[in-house]
């Protein structure tokens, strides 16, 4: 059913956006503050449909499936940090990432609330968000082996 769910939720999200396409670039400057969507319009309507292809290839359903709230507890312990490759950002295709130079990236929009509450506020989540976009930079720890001891009470 949880499953189920998630797909109708991926599926009106992505049918919400194909929707929104020629106001996307409208949207985008209002809700971010940058004019220089509007002002590249074409080239806004270009990012936008790819930003939506590549959410058709697992991230919006992954969103609704794992990060909304649906996943209690994370079963792997995940270390590294972000070395700004764009790989996480659906593969380059995200219409808000931006190089910064050569082979780095950074996301336009990464102080809003709206990134936070998106997959890019949870990545990495588990293993498959490392696999999925090749990350070079995060990886799965090792758990540490706990021990468990058990003390018996001493009868008199």
């Amino acid at each position: 059913m949880h499953h189920r769910l998630a797909r109708l939720a991926a599926g009106a999200l992505l049918g919400a956006a194909y929707i929104s396409v020629p106001v996307a670039p409208l949207l985008a400057s209002a809700v971010f503050w940058r004019k220089k969507y509007v002002l590249n319009y074409r080239h806004t309507i270009r990012k936008t449909l790819g930003h939506i292809h590549a959410m058709q290839r697992g991230p919006a359903l992954h969103f609704f499936r794992d990060v909304a709230g649906q996943v209690q507890q994370v079963p792997e312990h995940i270390e590294g940090e972000c070395v700004q490759c764009g790989n996480c950002c659906m593969n380059h295709q995200c219409m808000f990432l931006e190089p910064t130079g050569q082979d780095q990236f950074q996301c336009g929009i990464y102080h809003s609330p709206l990134r936070k509450a998106s997959n890019c506020g949870s990545f990495p989540l588990h293993r498959q968000d490392i696999e999925r976009y090749s990350c070079p930079s995060y990886f799965v720890a090792p758990q540490p082996q706990q021990t468990v001891i058990r003390i018996h009470p001493v009868r008199a």
